[in-house]
């Protein structure tokens, strides 16, 4: 059974939006990704979320 800190949490982020979504990438991209986040000192999920949104942008401006 889940703890209540965990519970709490999953109710947070229910409520603020967020999602945990899952893709397929290949070990080497992904290892290399973390490494640039890291070298740049950037969090991976904030940096992958700007690129996103960068691309979203970019494509309903076409």
């Amino acid at each position: 059974m889940a703890s209540k800190q965990t519970l709490r949490n999953e109710r947070y982020q229910k409520k603020a939006g967020w999602v945990s979504k899952s893709y397929k990438l290949k070990k080497e991209v992904v290892d290399a990704y973390a490494e640039a986040c890291e070298k740049a000192g950037v969090s991976a999920a904030g940096q992958l979320t700007k690129m996103m949104k960068e691309f979203i942008e970019k494509v309903n401006n076409e």
